[in-house]
């Protein structure tokens, strides 16, 4: 198994930016530096890189050291690795643009995304502009910085503080942050305004957002282009939200048989969308197709058509008779209006055929008139389709984490869109590099039934060189979509990547394996050093239930973290879900990448619930030296944690009450 563990890096981001030949390349030479300096500063890194293959020539090293100042006036900062690799990047860039732009021999140089300029759509600003201010005037923080004008920055400048990120979110997805959590000051401290950003990301993530291309300092920055992306983003699953069987079931109406509702079940909201568009577009008589949100709308005939049909009464045929598109579309618009439609878009957006804002538009005509009447049995066969409580936040957790790899593949639905075996290889070739034979693997679209086995045969083979439990399972049950085994391995590979992300923080350690056991001892003994008399049996504990235990080890790593006037004691129902509302919110904005949902913690899932745990621990070990650099910015931490404890600590793990550890072998082995 640990021949196929490469060079990890916590942030999925920056780990896709490298190969795994640069990455250990790139780790030799910073290990090289810490072990022959003691630490590694920004003024040890001029030297280091102008040695690299790419650089030797294009810069010297004041030159070098000159674009680091840019980001770090300190010579004398200490940075980690992941600094180390953000700074290359940075160079990267540079390089790039120093050398016209040409492809470098140096498989190092490869562009940076959030270094390249990036016009700015001013259409979809203005457009998005709007939206905020309409959703978020009555907000009691976010009212006195409203209206925007959509003419200006201001948007840029109000992003800066990681508020309003947190407020669409919660627009978008209703109780996703506990607002409780966000910090809402008219100033904030930069340690602050990282939280907010911090919070905002992996929120963002946890929704189905992919932020693998944007970090803390981005948003901090005020950059248009990511901040406008991820804004259209949480807009667009807003205004998606009822594109499915479960929040809109008369959309069963759009099929007619049974295989055509496992099909719409797999669907992308969008295409969901268009498939809705087309369904009425068929009945009013337009004889043309709507494929995508563009070129196939910029005429504005489907637009006359469809509200044609979905509201005649005030529709009409002025907008056919006219042949001037623009006219046209002006008319389409003033007719929404009157259904209470907002205008995310002008007639030129619609001639120009601007696919963001079209979306916008047509998703905003569904949902105040989707013309949806399904009988009773056509709904009662779609609510049966749908999966339970449990079945489904597993699916989603799992949907949100492959996503989050960065990986190609976009999963819409985890049990549909794994049983090629394609998007499993992706997520075993990221999660453990080199593991996968692409040489025997087939790409979709794949015709042959046999080659979707040959994928998922391979899946099965790394998992079990992965010493996952795959006893009888071969890979036509993948093919065949077994939800209760995919469910298992999805859980045994979640589970992998987060305990080998724990492992190479060990290895000051001998690399001892991390066990289940060893992440319950580790947060029983972190609660307990902290002078808190809380414990966990184990990860099915039914006391957790109450999220006490949670906040309190929340509070043992980061003492500030946690505002104990907001924690109950929860004893009922609603404070329980208080509690786990919060303790979700403070983990993310920590910095803790995690997709379980309240009920995930009230319900006590063993599963989500040791991922929340290691989660937290392998935050917890990380963070020491970024603490350190923060210093001059944050409040001071009671825990009073350093990187010599923490070596400690990681050291000790297996051997630190070692009763404690039997016992705790025992509780989590069923997990």
């Amino acid at each position: 198994m640990s021949s196929f563990v490469g060079v990890l890096v916590s942030d999925q981001w920056l780990q896709s930016q490298f190969t795994q030949v640069e990455l250990r390349t790139l780790k030799s030479k910073y290990v090289s530096e810490r072990t022959q300096s003691g630490r590694v500063t920004v003024g040890n890194l001029p030297p280091i890189f102008k040695k690299l293959k790419g650089f030797a020539e294009l810069f010297t090293e004041d030159e070098i050291k000159d674009a680091l100042a840019e980001t770090y006036p300190n010579m004398g900062e200490e940075i980690d690795f992941e600094s180390f690799l953000r700074a290359h990047l940075n160079l990267q860039s540079r390089a790039i643009a120093k050398d016209g732009g040409t492809k470098s021999s140096s498989s190092f140089l490869k562009a940076a995304t959030t270094t390249v300029h990036h016009a700015i759509n001013e259409s979809e600003k203005a457009s998005y502009v709007a939206h905020i201010n309409n959703y978020l005037a009555e907000d009691k923080f976010m009212s006195q910085f409203l209206p925007m004008d959509p003419a200006s920055d201001a948007l840029f400048d109000l992003a800066k503080d990681g508020v309003l990120l947190c407020k669409l979110i919660n627009i978008a997805v209703p109780g996703t942050i506990d607002e409780r959590a966000i910090n809402t000051k008219r100033v904030l401290n930069p340690w602050e305004r990282n939280e907010n950003h911090t919070l905002g990301l992996n929120s963002a993530k946890a929704i189905g957002c992919t932020v693998v291309n944007i970090g803390t300092q981005d948003l901090v920055e005020g950059r248009p282009h990511l901040v406008l992306g991820l804004i259209s983003q949480v807009i667009k699953i807003q205004l998606l939200a009822d594109l499915n069987l479960k929040n809109t079931p008369q959309l069963v109406e759009l099929v007619e048989d049974d295989k055509d509702v496992e099909e719409l079940i797999s669907l992308p909201p969008e295409k969901v969308l268009l498939k809705w568009m087309n369904f009425h577009l068929k009945k009013a008589g337009y004889e043309k197709q709507v494929t995508n949100f563009s070129s196939d709308l910029k005429d504005g005939e489907a637009y006359a058509y469809l509200l044609n049909a979905l509201a005649p009464e005030v529709a009409g045929p002025a907008a056919l008779a006219t042949s001037d598109p623009t006219e046209r579309a002006s008319m389409v618009l003033e007719q929404a209006e009157k259904l209470d439609c907002k205008r995310y878009l002008t007639p030129k957006d619609i001639v120009d055929g601007s696919p963001n804002l079209n979306l916008a538009f047509v998703a905003q005509i569904f949902q105040h008139r989707n013309g949806l009447t399904a009988d009773t049995q056509k709904m009662s066969f779609a609510e049966m389709m749908t999966d339970d409580a449990e079945t489904s936040r597993e699916e989603r957790c799992f949907r949100l984490w492959i996503n989050s790899l960065g990986i190609a593949t976009y999963v819409n639905n985890v049990f549909e869109d794994v049983r090629n075996g394609w998007v499993l290889l992706e997520v075993l070739d990221k999660v453990s590099p080199g593991s996968v034979n692409w040489k025997l693997a087939t790409k979709p679209p794949i015709k042959m039934p046999f080659r979707k086995v040959e994928n998922c045969n391979q899946v099965i083979k790394i998992g079990k060189e992965l010493n996952f439990s795959l006893v009888n399972v071969a890979g036509n049950d993948i093919v065949q979509g077994n939800k209760k085994l995919l469910l298992a391995f999805l859980w045994q590979l979640m589970r992998f990547t987060m305990l080998q992300l724990l492992k190479n923080l060990r290895s000051h350690s001998q690399g001892k394996e991390i066990t289940d056991a060893d992440i319950l001892n580790w947060a029983n003994n972190k609660v307990k050093r902290s002078g808190r008399t809380s414990q966990m049996e184990s990860f099915k504990d039914k006391n957790l239930s109450s999220g006490v235990f949670f906040l309190e080890l929340l509070s043992a790593v980061e003492s500030r973290v946690v505002n104990w006037s907001l924690v109950t004691k929860g004893e009922s129902d609603e404070d329980k879900k208080m509690n786990a509302t919060y303790i979700i919110s403070v983990a993310r904005k920590l910095g803790c990448s995690i997709f379980l949902l309240p009920e995930d913690i009230i319900e006590v899932n063993q599963k989500m619930i040791l991922i929340l745990t290691a989660s937290i621990m392998y935050w917890s070990l990380k963070k020491p030296e970024e603490r350190q650099n923060h210093e001059a910015e944050a409040p001071p931490s009671v825990d009073g944690e350093n990187e010599t404890d923490v070596v400690e600590e990681v050291s000790n793990l297996a051997i630190d009450n070692e009763n404690d550890n039997a016992a705790a072998e025992e509780s989590a082995s069923s997990t």
